[in-house]
């Protein structure tokens, strides 16, 4: 026997280890996208239902707000001036009421745990202090199913320091009604005082407040007509829709970019979500039947509205 390695007599005995082949890699490779195909939804679904449950959450803090603004001042913030009203302040404090050009979304930081935003941030003039409100980002302003807290930084003339300033605007995804009418909770400057609880006649708890708004997600982040001047807006339709225009989902679409901004809407599958008058939250369906959706949209309207029929 050559000198060197010793043969044991196993050498032929003992198996040679292989590597997959290339059959057995792409059936493990199948098996694994089938298994995440699955699986997928199911992550999605999980994920939405959180969103949606934030999305109520949110919706609930803003309904106690309202109700906090209501015990304060003896009646509900007011759908401010129009679009070019930036928050009012006289002599560094902020107006209230129909004195208040700014929509509801600025009248309620006080009790959004906000006061300081609303107060202007220590600002040393007027002006300042209204940038500082205008672009404050608040996340209960936002539906995670949607996007992230967004500003826009755009030239324009709602804050009156020369024309065409560059200001930065905190943006809002939710809405209250009825723009342009005298028929929901929310009353614009000029139309009459502001309005109390005694004034929902129709019900509190089939009564709308506040709710999301519907938007083309192609132009998020984009200058638009529903979409730039943001929660401190007034009578317009960053902060205000329409109950008489029948909800839809959100859209994506380059072609018609202010299609579907009057009207109510979400990024959730199935619905949206509302805070009533009387403080409860409810998913309100996208097949709601068009006129039982105008009816709970009214204070006054002398309907009788089933609490089943949304």
């Amino acid at each position: 026997m050559p000198s060197g390695r010793i043969s044991t007599g196993l050498d032929r005995a003992t198996p040679r280890r292989r590597g997959f082949t290339l059959v057995e890699l792409l059936v493990v490779i199948a098996i694994v996208a089938v298994l995440i195909a699955l699986l997928l939804p199911a992550v999605q679904k999980v994920r939405e239902a959180a969103h949606r449950l934030k999305c109520a959450n949110n919706l609930k803090q803003i309904g106690l707000a309202f109700h906090l603004h209501h015990d304060v001042l003896g009646f509900f913030p007011t759908a401010g001036t129009h679009w070019n009203t930036p928050p009012t302040y006289v002599t560094g404090v902020p107006a209230v009421g129909a004195n208040q050009g700014a929509g509801w979304g600025f009248q309620v930081l006080p009790y959004l745990e906000a006061e300081n935003v609303w107060r202007g941030n220590g600002a040393a003039t007027d002006n300042e202090r209204q940038r500082v409100a205008v672009g404050a980002l608040n996340s209960v302003f936002f539906c995670p199913t949607r996007r992230a807290p967004m500003t826009l930084t755009f030239r324009d003339y709602y804050i009156s320091q020369g024309p065409g300033d560059l200001v930065t605007h905190a943006l809002c995804d939710y809405a209250s009604n009825n723009l342009n009418e005298d028929s929901g909770v929310i009353r614009a400057n000029g139309l009459g005082p502001p309005l109390r609880i005694a004034d929902v006649t129709d019900g509190c708890s089939t009564t709308l407040m506040v709710g999301e708004k519907r938007m083309n997600l192609y132009y998020l982040g984009q200058l638009r007509l529903d979409d730039n001047e943001g929660y401190t807006c007034g009578n317009d339709w960053d902060t205000m829709r329409n109950a008489n225009d029948t909800p839809a989902p959100d859209i994506r679409d380059g072609a018609s970019p202010e299609r579907g901004f009057a009207g109510f809407g979400s990024s959730h599958p199935s619905g949206m979500n509302f805070v009533f008058v009387d403080g409860s939250v409810h998913h309100v369906a996208f097949t709601i039947a068009p006129e039982v959706f105008a009816a709970i949209g009214t204070r006054a309207g002398g309907e009788v509205i089933d609490g089943n029929a949304f």
